[in-house]
């Protein structure tokens, strides 16, 4: 528990029953997202385009630094937990992170025109960059999200449409930042890439001001305390956790021991992660950043599970976090194709002409999903609330997400099906896609966030929420593999046609390539056969969206069979009347 010695004020609700500090925080991650998808924007582009990987290459990439990008914040979440707090975790994440994003300016300035090999010192800085915002997000992400819910007295019902408001508030960044960045930087010319990043990391330092400036005077508790102060040590050698049984708090946490340190069962996990990650490693085919994600959104949840001061109601609902956990996976691995296979669909294969003399940038397009959240957040947030009583359970609202995320790509499948590879479709199939997929979002995403907040004990607030992130970069990195299989395209025949080469042919088996023609593909990094997943050989963008209409339904189906199993799991037991 921490003790303040001096309190400030209770905070004084807004206008709309919420607590100024919501604002505050909403505020800060809107530039913190502005950062990171004005960057997330550019990035499939620019390795394309300046750093001149292939797109097999730039989707690894793209998945191993989406993917840790939510992993690290095990590492935030603890130290925060246990040393730093809330408050100091958010300033050095959002400092290393601006920090990163100049990394990836610098990189992007030793582009020359006309360069057909990359300078060492343009890779070095680029991966610089994506190391810096790697960790500095681990430190800023799990910090800034856990803070919302402790705004609010316990089982306060304010938290969802809280969480709703959060997540609507920090699109506002999403939705200008491909905008911004993508002006800036996707012009056509790959010198301009820089000022995009430039851009980012102006954002990103705007983001780290607010917090600072702010958090004294409005982010605190309900009572007044401030939030996110360094944790009392003192606690972890109480007997027991103090709780002040007058006050709404969840019946778990009454007469419970306090959290124990880890320390006695850390050999044990050390053993068990390492035997694990040997095993999806070599599975994997020795994707190291993959088997690490995959290995710890095995073992952290073990590691959770371990402490032995959980209580058998805690543990309950600890196993619904995991459960749906596992099926956010799926939900992100589909989701998250728009910075890597659906930027290039967008940027070949999509009529971007709008007018006689303007074509519409490929990174705007990321800026549609955060637009439709800010249209329809406010609906969600007053559909649930007016639903009452048959509101859907958290569960049944993430199966739905799920489908609606089917019907996008099987919308998207149709508008594709039997077109040329070298024909471009309209944008409206595009658009449309994004807007189911931002439906399925609102139905899975913040409610997801809030269902971690309402059923984490205190003590693992941070850590499970952590967690909770990890499942998002086990799809991000599911989302990189899956871009790996888009199939080759306009950019591909063209390359091929340069040297000579009829790829179309080559792969559709007409014509055989002979040694020094699959040579020169190698050389060139051009795919000389259609790719497959699961036995299944991806001819078209048909196939490949089709892998994520099954992928989705799939999940959405089998999580709708057992929601009722887990709403029963997170309910609390009814008192019985004296």
């Amino acid at each position: 528990m921490q003790v303040a010695t001096a309190q400030a004020p209770p905070p004084t609700p807004t206008s709309s029953g919420h607590p100024k500090g919501l604002y505050v925080l909403f505020a800060t991650e809107m530039w913190e997202r502005f950062s990171y998808y004005g960057m997330r924007a550019l990035l499939s582009l620019y390795m394309i385009k300046a750093l001149l990987l292939n797109k097999e290459t730039s989707s690894l990439i793209y998945g191993n630094y989406t993917s840790l990008v939510y992993l690290t914040p095990l590492l935030g979440g603890y130290v925060a937990d246990r040393y730093w707090g809330n408050r100091r975790s958010i300033l050095v994440g959002g400092l290393v992170m601006a920090l990163g994003q100049f990394a990836l300016f610098f990189s992007a300035s030793f582009y020359q025109a006309g360069q057909t090999s990359v300078p060492t010192m343009q890779l070095a800085l680029f991966f610089l960059g994506l190391g810096c915002l790697i960790f500095g997000n681990g430190f800023f992400k799990p910090n800034i999200s856990s803070m919302v819910g402790t705004l609010y007295p316990a089982g306060d019902k304010r938290i969802d449409a809280a969480y709703t408001i959060f997540y609507m508030g920090i699109n506002l960044g999403a939705f200008f930042s491909p905008l911004v960045c993508g002006t800036l930087g996707d012009t056509g010319n790959p010198a301009d890439f820089k000022w995009g990043f430039l851009a980012a990391g102006i954002g990103m330092l705007v983001g780290s001001l607010t917090f600072e400036l702010f958090k004294k005077k409005y982010v605190v508790t309900a009572s007044g305390a401030p939030l996110g102060a360094k944790p009392e040590r003192t606690v972890a050698h109480a007997s027991q956790i103090p709780a002040d049984t007058a006050a709404p708090v969840r019946s778990e946490t009454i007469a419970q021991p306090a959290a124990k340190s880890f320390a006695s069962k850390l050999p044990m996990l050390i053993g068990v992660f390492v035997v694990v990650y040997a095993a999806i490693a070599w599975l994997m085919n020795y994707d190291w950043v993959g088997a690490l994600v995959f290995s710890a959104m095995i073992v952290m949840p073990m590691a959770v599970l371990a402490d032995n001061s959980l209580t058998s109601r805690e543990r309950e609902k600890i196993y619904v976090i995991l459960i749906l956990s596992f099926f956010v996976i799926f939900f992100w691995g589909a989701f998250e194709q728009a910075g890597a296979s659906l930027t290039f669909f967008a940027d070949e294969q999509t009529n971007r002409q709008l007018t006689d003399t303007y074509t519409v940038p490929a990174s705007f397009f990321q800026s549609a999903n955060a637009l439709f959240i800010i249209i329809f957040a406010p609906v969600f947030a007053v559909l649930w609330g007016a639903l009452g009583r048959n509101e859907p359970s958290s569960p049944l609202k993430m199966s739905i997400g799920l489908m609606l995320l089917a019907v996008g790509y099987l919308i998207i499948a149709f508008g594709v099906k039997g077109v040329d590879a070298n024909t471009k479709v309209s944008m409206f199939w595009l658009i449309t896609m994004y807007l189911l997929h931002t439906f399925g979002e609102l139905c899975l995403s913040p409610i997801g966030l809030a269902l971690v907040n309402k059923l984490a004990p205190a003590r693992f607030a941070s850590l499970l929420m952590a967690v909770w992130f990890l499942a998002t970069a086990a799809g991000n990195k599911l989302a990189g593999v899956l871009s790996g299989l888009y199939p080759a395209g306009p950019g591909e025949f063209k390359k091929a046609a340069d040297a000579g080469i009829d790829l179309p042919a080559i792969l559709n088996g007409t014509q055989q390539a002979t040694a020094e023609v699959v040579a020169k593909l190698k050389e060139l990094e051009i795919p000389y056969q259609w790719p497959s997943f699961l036995g299944f050989q991806i001819h078209s963008l048909y196939d490949f969206f089709m892998i994520f209409v099954v992928l989705s339904a799939a999940a959405s189906i089998i999580l709708f069979v057992i929601y009722r199993k887990l709403t029963k799991m997170m309910d609390e037991p009814v008192a019985p009347v004296a």
